[in-house]
């Protein structure tokens, strides 16, 4: 698997990239000067088989973190990408890289989470970031910069088989989906959080299932975490013959 490592122009990246020394043969570094939400098509640029954003977090809290997610947009493009487009998730490889981070956390003063489905940009191909949060003091840590470049060097010259879902409902950073896998057999490739459920249709559901890979075998469902969209959501999955858990039934 070839693997395109995109550094950016912000400090986090520009971090990272210092620790991605000695890179295994499979992977090689591409640099952009401009923000990630802006690579549009960068799949037309570089031949990968999975390409990865080596990048910022950023959030009002200022909370530090460290995280990882794929991209996409459950309904309007704010940030890069298209309306009601998701990016091919791969759900082994989040996973992989979620449990990587969180061996560092007695390392890390922060949060070690994925987070949802989120942003741009359009990419024709697999696609994740992996980030450092959320505000200049962690961007430029050099200790959060080669925790970063260790796991992507860890990670992406793994091949990997197993299960994946889909996760609907919960929060951005999503509890759920970090239970799901650290205790379950079962990689979590898009997520769709409480806060877009009212975008979710039958179309961007089979999206969902169709841009995750390995095909999901099942929808997981953070009950309480659907709130007011839950027999709706219900409903949906049964009139698409989806089959479905809550996500407490599966650790």
């Amino acid at each position: 698997m070839k693997v395109a490592i995109i550094i950016t122009n912000k400090k986090a990246s520009q971090n990272i990239k210092e620790f991605l020394t000695e890179l295994p043969s499979n992977m090689f570094l591409h640099e952009v000067d401009k923000d990630s939400i802006e690579c549009e098509n960068i799949d037309e640029e570089v031949e990968a088989d999975l390409i990865v954003f080596a990048t910022r977090h950023q959030s009002e809290s200022r909370q530090a973190s460290l995280t990882c997610h794929t991209q996409g947009n459950w309904g309007r493009a704010e940030l890069g990408g298209k309306e009601g487009e998701l990016g091919i998730a791969p759900a082994l490889y989040l996973k992989e890289f979620y449990l990587e981070l969180k061996k560092y956390s007695e390392e890390f003063e922060g949060d070690v989470t994925l987070e949802v489905t989120h942003h741009g940009p359009s990419v024709g191909n697999a696609c994740m970031f992996v980030e450092i949060g959320s505000s200049e003091k962690e961007w430029t840590d050099k200790r959060y910069g080669k925790i970063i470049a260790d796991c992507i060097k860890k990670v992406f010259v793994k091949k990997l088989s197993g299960k994946s879902c889909v996760l609907l409902g919960g929060g951005h950073y999503n509890s759920a989906a970090n239970k799901i896998m650290e205790r379950t057999e079962y990689a979590v490739g898009h997520i769709c959080p409480k806060y877009a459920l009212a975008n979710l249709d039958s179309e961007m559901i089979t999206q969902a299932i169709e841009k995750t890979i390995p095909k999901p075998s099942l929808v997981a469902l953070d009950w309480k975490g659907l709130g007011q969209e839950k027999e709706r959501i219900v409903n949906l999955l049964d009139e698409m013959n989806i089959k479905y858990k809550k996500s407490k039934s599966m650790w």
